[in-house]
């Protein structure tokens, strides 16, 4: 299917998958503009999908891309193997998969036994894995503090996060996944 890019950056929806130059991309953020007399172009960030590359590209917005259609589904979180391997599974049919924790990025750090994830599949291969938005995390340690806040380490992958000065070793906080902030104490 074709589409000009002007209804994807119209849609201003990051996550979409489109063909690009040939390859298959996830348009990770969207910025349109309009300078001067010229043309509009859409300045859009994309991540290459068989090679994890993220590149900005412009694009004018009456050329015609293909757009991707995947599917996505959910799992639960069992463990992850020595070697990155994370293990999942369908907690519908209990089948288990094995997808690498390169497929979360940076937010392998975040995976915790039971949490539901969910994966995207592309010709019914994983290529992309996400957390929840907002992960409870425990802290282990505070490493250093400033007049209005402190960072602590979490005991989830050894994360660092800025926190309020009320925050102690052993506290539950909520955490955006998204910016790796802090967002509140965890309610018990």
């Amino acid at each position: 299917m074709s589409v000009m890019l002007k209804r994807l950056s119209n849609s201003n929806h990051p996550l979409n998958n489109i063909i690009h130059h040939h390859h298959h991309h996830q348009v990770v953020k969207v910025d349109h503009s309009h300078e001067g007399r010229g043309k509009a172009t859409v300045k859009v960030e994309l991540r290459d999908i068989a090679h994890g590359n993220k590149a900005i590209q412009r694009i004018a917005t009456d050329e015609d891309i293909e757009r991707v259609y995947v599917q996505e589904k959910s799992f639960m979180y069992m463990c992850t193997d020595q070697d990155g391997t994370v293990v999942l599974m369908d907690s519908a049919t209990f089948d288990q998969i094995e997808v690498s924790a390169d497929l979360f990025g940076k937010n392998s750090s975040y995976l915790q036994d039971g949490m539901k994830i969910k994966v995207q599949f592309y010709d019914d291969k994983p290529f992309s894995a996400s957390v929840p938005k907002r992960v409870t995390c425990i802290v282990k340690k505070e490493i250093a503090a400033t007049p209005r806040n402190k960072k602590v380490v979490l005991e989830n992958g050894g994360l660092t996060v800025e926190v309020p000065p009320h925050i102690v070793a052993g506290d539950a906080i909520v955490i955006s996944t998204e910016d790796d902030s802090y967002m509140e104490r965890a309610k018990a």
